[in-house]
């Protein structure tokens, strides 16, 4: 499976010890995970502007990042959801042939689909990947 996972459910992952973090620790030894220099850099920015990056998180971060396949984000023909910044989640899922977009974004769950991509929340992948 190829997956991409929303900055939100990063977010949730890193910063809290609970479920987003078990999805995504199951999700790396079994899907590839696809990831853009564009989505890296939001979350980033977000990590720093909520949190104290120390050597552990960047440490994390690295870890994760090396488990990623990094892609360039398509150019979408046109806007595709009612919040504009989260059409390089739908572009760089494009790139990455992406099977699932794995979100807590209403403004992305309420698509449900973008072409042949299904866009999930964690619960859900999570019924996915552990049936």
């Amino acid at each position: 499976m190829r997956i991409l996972f929303d900055t939100n459910v990063l977010y949730a992952a890193f910063t809290a010890k609970g479920f987003c973090e078990d999805v995504l620790e199951e999700a790396a030894g079994a899907c590839v995970i696809l990831w853009s220099r564009p989505l890296q850099d939001e979350f980033v920015e977000l990590l720093h502007r909520k949190h104290k990056i120390g050597p552990g998180t960047q440490a994390a971060l690295a870890a994760f990042a090396e488990l990623c396949e990094f892609l360039d984000p398509v150019k979408l023909s046109k806007p595709v959801c009612r919040d504009p910044d989260d059409d390089v989640v739908l572009a760089t899922a494009l790139a990455g042939q992406a099977d699932y977009i794995v979100t807590g974004d209403d403004d992305l769950l309420s698509l449900k689909r973008h072409q042949r991509i299904l866009i999930i929340s964690p619960r859900d992948f999570w019924n996915i990947l552990m049936p």
